[in-house]
């Protein structure tokens, strides 16, 4: 018996789905090598690429809301404020290890 010849095509929104999870494992790939970068040139750069594909994730996530293959929940200004500032603070001792 000859085994089936099976088309697998995916749609939109496995395709941008596919793209998030993609962006999601490079972005956790460079903050590991940030933190583990050797130098503070080599920092610098993996710290550049980790935010080039956090700007890609946001245009993936943009689309897919646009097109309701995903839902977002309002966040309150407060959840935000605390958000910010965890960021700053993270990106203010990363810049100090970084001696930037």
């Amino acid at each position: 018996m000859k085994p089936a010849k099976r088309e697998i095509s995916l749609n939109e929104r496995d395709a941008l789905r596919d793209q998030l999870a993609a962006e999601r494992m490079l972005m956790g790939a460079y903050a590991e090598a940030v933190a583990e970068g050797s130098t503070a040139a080599l920092r610098k750069k993996l710290f550049q690429l980790y935010g080039e594909h956090a700007q890609t994730q946001l245009g993936i996530m943009e689309q897919m809301l646009s097109r309701g293959y995903a839902a977002s929940k309002p966040a309150s200004q407060e959840l935000i404020g605390q958000a910010a500032e965890e960021f700053s603070k993270a990106r203010k001792e990363l810049a100090a290890k970084n001696g930037a």
